[in-house]
């Protein structure tokens, strides 16, 4: 299950499941994985953006991602 999803800012995508393991198969560019993530995404799923240089990732909404 997709729980963390982290959007960078060169426009590639981390994602990360409930056990924090990588999830490769939903990684790349933004436009390239988007609609593959948002077909498989859960509820209590997490999207983040990590732009700049902040020690964490901020937490945004979906409608935002």
């Amino acid at each position: 299950m997709i729980k963390t999803v982290i959007r960078i800012k060169n426009d590639m995508v981390m994602v990360f499941d409930e056990n924090g393991e990588e999830m490769t198969s939903y990684q790349g560019y933004y436009d390239d994985v988007k609609d593959k993530i948002m077909a498989d995404v859960r509820p209590g799923s997490v999207f983040n953006h990590w732009f700049g240089y902040s020690l964490k990732p901020v937490v945004v909404g979906l409608d935002c991602w």
